[in-house]
């Protein structure tokens, strides 16, 4: 018990249990929690469940919740927007906050080129919207994506994403014209960027290539660092062959790797960048930040959403920004990522089934392996510490495209004795799963 952390019956409880009963009758069972046990209510970093045990939050809601959990600034904000008015759609009644929200986001954008945003609902709409905005710009059809992506599970999106299970499987057929590059994985699969041209000639005529979309550091394909030559590389392609380049910041963005957006790490100016998650602090919303005259190539009505840039979610959002700057989440992100690191990597010397700690900021994640000559994934043994963890107090996330990666996706608000703690019990959960384990 830490000064966090409060356990007063197993996880889940009797009334969790009871609630994930009735769960089972009346939820669809593909949608299956990560949590056994069920939120009553949540402060920061902190969720209680409701038999009160007290529980550190490193999902972060998967990557919505850089500004913590019920932040007070954000909570005014939408009960100040929700008593003036709640929806009218903006195309329909415009409204400032679409505006204001739209300027501070156009202007945070990296790059001298003007830009202009849209607003759209979750990450997977915003970048199919961005495959739309490109299709239509450069009157082009082909999509270039990578291995290890994941953006989204609409249709297009789906097809987009790499993992097939649970993402893909038993939903084809798939969109067309959508070809994937490989992605440099410096652990596993480092590759010249020459290759990545070549590969994509053998795939595609790039006359024909609309755009190629990438996330700046891998996220749900397990929080892949690429190396820093990589997206100049990838701009460099764009503007040779006359393609457009979107960067999915979705989970990367809002702070998460120490700056506004991770494309900023590698002095790149996109085309098109999709941010969503954080942005609301849970809210739906997501935008689709272009240069101007991209965005403004499309006619009247092209796009749109009928709940896109809802007013109280645009509240939120503005309300989220202030908090990113004035509290300075940037350099915490930094610190916070420093920490992790550090402690992991102690970690990793005391238990050979990590194979590799890394991250940018505190987008960070350590990938488990069976043997560290090998590399051979070790996802059992990363579900059995997820779960060792949970039971003790402590919800980590995992990735991968073999599910073998621990990943972070605590607030940015965290206090650094709060991560302490959480990592105290992740190390105490690989103690005990390796205790068990046969030698």
């Amino acid at each position: 018990m830490g000064k966090y952390i409060r356990i007063v019956t197993e996880i889940p409880g009797p009334k969790s249990r009871a609630a994930m009963a009735e769960k089972e009758k009346w939820v669809a069972r593909p949608l299956s929690p990560l949590s056994p046990a069920f939120v009553a209510k949540a402060e920061g970093v902190v969720v209680e469940d409701l038999d009160g045990n007290r529980l550190l939050d490193f999902s972060g809601g998967w990557g919505c919740l850089n500004v913590g959990h019920n932040h007070p600034k954000v909570l005014a904000a939408i009960r100040a927007q929700a008593e003036r008015f709640i929806h009218t759609d903006f195309t329909a009644i415009p409204y400032e906050p679409y505006v204001e929200l739209a300027k501070k986001l156009a202007q945070l954008a990296p790059g001298p080129t003007p830009k202009k945003c849209a607003f759209f609902n979750s990450g997977a709409e915003a970048v199919e919207n961005a495959v739309k905005i490109a299709r239509a710009a450069t009157g082009r059809k082909a999509i270039l994506v990578f291995e290890n992506a994941f953006h989204g599970r609409t249709l297009l999106t789906m097809t987009m994403t790499h993992k097939a299970i649970p993402y893909k499987a038993g939903f084809g057929p798939y969109a067309s014209d959508v070809f994937r590059l490989p992605y440099p994985y410096p652990y596993r699969k480092p590759i010249p960027m020459e290759e990545i041209e070549r590969r994509m000639l053998s795939l595609v005529e790039p006359k024909e290539v609309a755009c190629c979309v990438v996330e700046p550091v891998i996220g749900e394909g397990g929080f892949i660092v690429p190396p820093p030559e990589f997206l100049p590389f990838l701009r460099e392609l764009a503007n040779r062959y006359g393609f457009l380049l979107v960067c999915d910041e979705v989970q990367t963005g809002v702070g998460r790797t120490g700056k506004f957006l991770a494309c900023e790490h590698f002095g790149v100016e996109p085309d098109l960048i999709c941010v969503a998650k954080s942005i609301a602090s849970g809210l739906p919303i997501s935008a689709v930040i272009g240069k101007a005259e991209i965005m403004d190539s499309l006619i009247p009505g092209a796009i749109g959403s009928t709940y896109g840039g809802n007013p109280v979610a645009c509240a939120a959002a503005l309300a989220v920004l202030e908090i990113v700057f004035e509290e300075d989440l940037l350099s915490r992100a930094q610190r916070l990522g420093e920490i992790l690191k550090r402690e992991l990597q102690r970690m990793s010397e005391k238990f050979p089934v990590i194979g590799e700690v890394r991250g940018l900021g505190a987008m960070v994640g350590m990938e488990l392996v069976k043997d560290r000559k090998t590399k051979e994934p070790a996802p059992d043994m990363t579900k059995a510490v997820q779960t060792e963890a949970l039971r003790r107090g402590v919800i980590f996330p995992t990735a991968g495209l073999y599910g073998n990666v621990i990943r972070f996706l605590l607030p940015l608000t965290t206090p650094e004795e709060a991560l302490l703690e959480g990592l105290s019990v992740l190390e105490e959960a690989f103690q005990a799963v390796l205790a068990k384990a046969p030698s």
